[in-house]
């Protein structure tokens, strides 16, 4: 298990550049299953989850080429479909949750799938019933034993439906997608996730030949092919990532300069920040993040206090939430951040606390947050990390603390933050990676 060890309490300066998405990279790598023909991929971060699909891709028979730093060529042409009965699939996709996606595509080109209960962070129930009645309303046949943790579809063919979705799953949504592309006739999905990355996702597929229409909205329509080809696609810049600078900018009072974000993508995001007190400017395509030594959480018109919760999109992504968490640690007033999807992703606050945070777990899904105005620094902690984002969270956490931290686990970072220890260090921070 490595750590970093994190000399806090200095402030940054300088400019970064927002790796590829990760979430994205997750879909259309996936996604490269559905053709023969070759393609290509630009902007793909190097993050433990996505070069384990990466590797489980190339164990499927996909042949992988790394053309430079971050892009990639795909040919599906020869899919070894006996390697899914094996221990070593079995091993290789349950440590990673994006590999469910590449259910849609394997069922839609050979007519069956199989993959195994889905690994990922632990921040609570993350059912995949989504994915599966989908599958059976698009015409293929469900298995599953509770006794061995291992789904199996298959259909003889596809035929287009209509699918109202329970849930405005993302992974649901990707892979329902991605099975409608070769079915007959036509599919209509309703309450279908609408992130950017979904529309990525489909952008990606019109290119291949796929009839999609609605993109951008909760309301789809795709039109079944026969074949899908190859094509080039370049992965959105990670907005979460992009989220977690500006927070990091406001907790050590840095001047940072976040490059290239596609800010028209970023939703939400933006004025939410701006909601705990925290000034930025848009400068084309760049936020600047000017040093502040103080910034206050607004209230909402009443005088009431401000409530930040995640929704599904248009809505603040639920993966922001430590973010804003800890950020609003050293803001000026109080903010009820409001988990409402994972009902263990608010646990890691035992940990802030104990660096001196003021925060009131409500509940599973609820914790007041009451700033403390750079008055008093957190102190520096030996903590780990608990999942992807909650380990970004006490990372900010350290970088603002007085003195010397450690966090563990920080493999956890790593499935989601690609070289965050050098990128960080290359803009003034002390932090030193320990392999374990």
């Amino acid at each position: 298990m490595s750590s970093f060890i994190v000399q806090g309490g200095r402030p940054l300066k300088g400019e970064i550049v927002p790796q590829g998405a990760k979430n994205e990279a997750l879909q259309v790598l996936c996604a490269t299953l559905l053709t023969p023909g070759k393609v290509t991929i630009g902007n793909v971060p190097a993050i433990n989850d996505v070069l384990k699909l990466i590797e489980l891709l190339g164990s499927l028979g996909v042949r992988t080429e790394k053309i430079n730093c971050d892009t990639y060529s795909f040919e599906a042409a020869e899919i070894d479909l006996d390697y899914l009965q094996t221990s070593e699939f079995r091993t290789q996709s349950a440590s990673l949750r994006g590999s469910i996606m590449i259910v849609g595509p394997l069922l839609a080109r050979f007519g069956k799938a199989f993959i195994p209960k889905p690994g990922g962070d632990k921040i609570g129930r993350r059912r995949v019933d989504t994915h599966f009645t989908g599958f059976q309303k698009l015409g293929a046949v469900f298995q599953f034993d509770t006794l061995d943790p291992f789904y199996k579809v298959e259909a003889e063919k596809l035929s287009g439906a209509y699918i109202h979705l329970d849930e405005a799953s993302v992974t649901g949504t990707a892979n329902i997608i991605m099975a409608a592309t070769l079915a007959d006739g036509r599919t209509t999905i309703y309450n279908a996730a609408c992130e950017p990355y979904i529309q990525q996702l489909c952008r990606m597929l019109v290119s291949m030949g796929a009839k999609i229409d609605g993109i951008g909205s909760n309301l789809l329509h795709i039109d079944g092919v026969r074949e899908l080809n190859g094509c080039c696609h370049t992965i959105l810049p990670d907005m979460i990532e992009i989220g977690s600078f500006i927070g990091l900018a406001a907790m050590t009072g840095s001047e940072i300069i976040i490059k290239n974000v596609s800010y028209g993508d970023l939703g939400i995001i933006p004025d939410s920040f701006r909601r705990l007190g925290i000034r930025f400017e848009r400068t084309g395509d760049d936020i600047h993040i000017p040093c502040q030594d103080h910034y206050e959480i607004e209230t909402f018109i009443d005088g009431s206090i401000m409530t930040i919760a995640d929704a599904i999109w248009p809505g603040l992504t639920p993966d922001l939430l430590s973010v804003f968490l800890v950020t609003a640690t050293q803001a000026k007033g109080t903010v009820l951040i409001h988990q409402k999807m994972f009902e263990s992703r608010l646990f890691f606050v035992d940990k802030l606390i104990d660096m001196g945070a003021q925060i009131i777990l409500c509940d599973p899904h609820r914790a007041t947050v009451i700033g403390l105005d750079k008055m008093f620094r957190l102190r520096p902690a030996i903590m780990s990390s608990p999942d992807i984002r909650a380990g970004v969270a006490l990372l900010i956490a350290a970088l603002s603390a007085e003195g010397k931290s450690v966090i563990h686990n920080i493999e956890q970072i790593d499935r989601g933050y690609q070289s965050i220890d050098q990128r960080l260090n290359a803009i003034g921070a002390d932090i030193t990676r320990v392999q374990g």
